[in-house]
């Protein structure tokens, strides 16, 4: 299975650099092609343009700005994203990438009014965070990421499988233990994706 893994963390030598690596090593180790877009080293601009923005409903022309990541994400059969939760939110990268390109036409198109989702060449999506937060004040809050992940992306896609939700939890107690026992839960999980 060809799966692109969005990756959005600035420091290479962070946890979420080290959950990445399991990602991308299982997978391949499984036989999948892994198409690996980490956002920052790639230097992706998350700044919607006020042209962009302009041109957005344009099916002929909203590509063009971001045609090489509309053509990667066309192309992919699974989607992991791996990214820390910042303030109960994706990590900027990360937004700016879906608000550029998850366009109309690529993701989602409108019928009759309403948007309905169009990447069904993704059969399968994945997601891996950390949260500083507990798991009960996440909950308390809302979740958002979780709804984002396991709502949206599901919606888009038109998957039948559940997203794969994966969340270390506390992270600002976390321990050497915790963090292992992690990182075997995600190589387990993404080897039988």
């Amino acid at each position: 299975m060809k799966v692109l893994v969005l990756y959005c963390h600035p420091n290479p030598e962070s946890y979420g650099a080290a959950l990445h690596r399991a990602v991308v090593e299982t997978l391949a180790a499984q036989g999948h092609e892994v198409d690996d877009c980490d956002l920052y080293a790639e230097g992706f601009d998350p700044v919607l343009s006020r042209a962009e923005r302009a041109g957005y409903h344009d099916l002929a022309t909203n590509i063009l700005p971001v045609n090489g990541y509309v053509d990667r994400l066309r192309t992919a059969e699974a989607l992991v994203l791996v990214f820390p939760v910042w303030n109960f939110g994706l990590p900027a990268v990360l937004k700016g990438f879906l608000d550029r390109v998850f366009l109309p036409g690529v993701s989602f198109g409108m019928v009759d009014g309403k948007a309905r989702g169009q990447l069904t060449n993704v059969k399968k999506v994945a997601v891996v965070t950390s949260y500083g937060a507990t798991w009960l004040k996440a909950l308390l809050l809302g979740n958002p990421p979780r709804k984002f992940c396991t709502r949206s992306l599901r919606g888009v896609t038109r998957t039948t499988s559940p997203v794969t939700y994966l969340a270390h939890y506390d992270m600002n107690r976390s321990t050497p233990q915790s963090r292992a026992a992690f990182l075997a839960k995600v190589r387990n999980r993404m080897a039988s994706l």
